[in-house]
């Protein structure tokens, strides 16, 4: 069975009690969610100088491929990956790897990925379209950078930063000699560089669970479900607290929280009759 995680971010084996009386409902049909992260190679280009400058497309001697990508489930132990051969990084040839992710990203119904609408997910089209890869079905995305920006006031919205805050796992250290290594197909270097990829899954799932009752435009969890039931959107659990009205310049609807991931919601129903709402004025 699939880890589980409380609002807090901690698993069920390191804090039992933020999990009593929490459950999904059996009969709760969840959507794929995958978080995933994907490292690339520098561009590689003529320059005429050190410092800030314009790098013209006639300077590039190669242009960025991807060295590796990690992936998993939401609450899967399990971590999959893909990262070159030495003799396909020495080629720039990152088609195998490429079509393993375009699999998983495929059968996704939900993408979770740090700056993944800017960086990640845009790298990867393009890699699929210089492979000639069809588009992988549609996916719905979590950019867990947009959401810390748009939510947050942190002084730096990078991944390493705001779990540190936060005091999750932080990113192991590494430099750009890595990268380096990696380029000139170094065995030990491709390793390294996905298992550093591996460990940014693992910290971006903590970043995910820890601001997930925060995001407001979360995928609607319960659309995925058997829809008899009230659900979270955000997580799908059916284990809701009643917390009074929610009130919009038109209605009054039940609000309550969720028992299992925190974030506060509200039904779609009004519970104003035709009667009451026809004496509201504007």
């Amino acid at each position: 069975m699939s880890a589980q995680y409380c609002k807090h971010g901690h698993t069920k084996a390191a804090h039992p009690r933020c999990f009593e009386g929490l459950s999904l409902h059996e009969d709760t049909a969840m959507p794929k969610i995958l978080i995933f992260d994907v490292e690339c190679a520098p561009i590689q280009a003529f320059v005429w100088d050190l410092g800030k400058q314009w790098v013209r497309y006639h300077q590039v001697i190669h242009d960025k491929f991807i060295l590796s990508w990690a992936a998993k489930w939401l609450f899967d132990n399990k971590i999959m990956s893909g990262v070159l051969k030495p003799e396909e990084a020495r080629h720039k040839d990152d088609r195998r790897i490429v079509e393993s992710m375009w699999a998983l990203l495929d059968e996704a119904d939900i993408i979770i990925a740090h700056n993944g609408k800017r960086f990640d997910i845009k790298l990867m089209n393009t890699r699929f379209i210089l492979h000639e890869i069809l588009p992988p079905m549609y996916y719905q995305v979590i950019d867990t950078l947009e959401k810390a920006r748009s939510t947050f006031s942190f002084s730096s919205n990078a991944l390493d930063y705001v779990n540190m805050l936060m005091e999750l796992d932080g990113k192991r250290e590494t430099n750009f000699q890595l990268w380096v290594d990696c380029y000139a197909g170094n065995k030990k270097a491709l390793d390294k560089m996905v298992d550093y990829n591996k460990h940014d899954v693992v910290i971006l799932e903590e970043l995910y669970v820890r601001i997930r009752p925060w995001i407001k435009s979360h995928p609607n969890i319960g659309l995925y479900g058997n829809m008899e039931i009230e659900v979270c959107v955000t997580c799908g659990s059916s284990n809701l607290q009643s917390k009074g009205f929610y009130y919009t310049p038109a209605g009054r609807y039940d609000a309550f929280r969720c028992r299992n991931c925190g974030a506060p919601g509200r039904l779609r129903r009004s519970d104003l009759d035709k009667e009451q709402r026809k004496v509201l004025t504007a």
